[in-house]
């Protein structure tokens, strides 16, 4: 199934292309697929394929919306081994310090380099609502475990008598939250606790972007990807509005889609040209089109963003 094998430990660290990239100050690009229900990974290493020479990264992840699939961290190393740079996302709810540090330095082991810290969703919106949440951590504290583990320590601080790990730390903001003074606290705790990159939720606002940017992100020479979310209907995007705390998707958006011949390439077209906002205002944009990851390369197209391999020889 394989087209490349397991990283060899032994071997040198491999390098992380959206760290260098982040490091480089280049337009970064990631895109979200979700690990499959079940143990058959194909329909997953298929999506991820085709994203392959669009993306720096792919995100896998962690139990999203409280939905049982399968683990980030084996579904990460299952893109790895084909080639795919994966940003493994690990979520608070479900582990204790002991599990979340054992999967950190599995991570590492394994060649996984990014990983995005979040806390985890609740776990009644989800389809285990009996299921016990764990939460001994939350993302800041997260990111300040990877910090101690990057340093060679453990979360008591005691030594790591095997090495240190190399994870290039990200975390999520919300730049549409609804108290500007707690969005601006939290992102300066997660900024001091190690967050080297910062992926946002679903952006419908980029006013509210921008102010972000101007206000609160200005001085943090760290990258900021914008959320761009694939609408497909009229539908989607009143389904996002009821249910999706903090997000308003425009009126105007929502009656192009509707009066749309073909809705899903409005969808696609709307994408594009939020695509070309974020190009304007922060590093980079961090795609999601659940279950039509197969669109983005055309998302990205019509944006004016060339494959990766092209910029590489251009």
């Amino acid at each position: 199934m394989s087209d490349r094998p397991y990283p060899n430990p032994q071997s040198p660290t491999p390098s992380s292309r959206l760290r260098a990239a982040a490091q480089a100050k280049e337009f970064l690009i990631t895109a979200e697929v979700m690990p499959p229900k079940g143990g058959n990974p194909a329909h997953m290493i298929e999506m991820a394929k085709l994203l392959r020479d669009r993306v720096h990264a792919v995100n896998i992840t962690d139990g999203s919306r409280a939905v049982l699939r399968m683990s980030s961290l084996a579904s990460s190393v299952v893109l790895l081994q084909q080639g795919i740079e994966p940003v493994c996302q690990m979520a608070c709810r479900d582990r204790n310090c002991i599990a979340l540090q054992a999967d950190l330095m599995g991570a590492q082991a394994l060649g996984i380099r990014n990983v995005l810290a979040l806390t985890g969703d609740p776990i009644k919106a989800g389809d285990h609502p009996t299921a016990k949440g764990v939460f001994d951590l939350e993302s800041v504290r997260l990111l300040k475990l990877i910090d101690k583990l990057n340093q060679g320590l453990d979360f008591n601080e005691k030594p790591l008598p095997d090495g240190a790990t190399e994870l290039f730390a990200g975390a999520a903001i919300d730049p549409q939250c609804g108290s500007w003074s707690g969005l601006q606290r939290r992102f300066e705790r997660k900024l001091e606790s190690g967050a080297q990159f910062f992926q946002s939720q679903l952006i419908s606002d980029f006013d509210r972007l921008e102010k972000f940017m101007d206000q609160v992100a200005v001085s943090c020479n760290k990258p900021v990807l914008a959320g761009i979310f694939l609408l497909k209907s009229a539908k989607n995007a009143r389904f996002i509005n009821r249910n999706v705390p903090g997000v308003q998707i425009p009126d105007a958006v929502i009656d192009r889609l509707e009066q749309a011949a073909d809705p899903l390439q409005e969808g696609v077209a709307i994408a594009a040209e939020q695509v070309k906002l974020a190009r304007q205002l922060c590093q980079g944009v961090h795609m999601m089109s659940v279950k039509r990851e197969d669109l983005i390369p055309q998302i990205l197209d019509l944006a004016g963003i060339a494959p990766l391999a092209v910029k590489a020889n251009g």
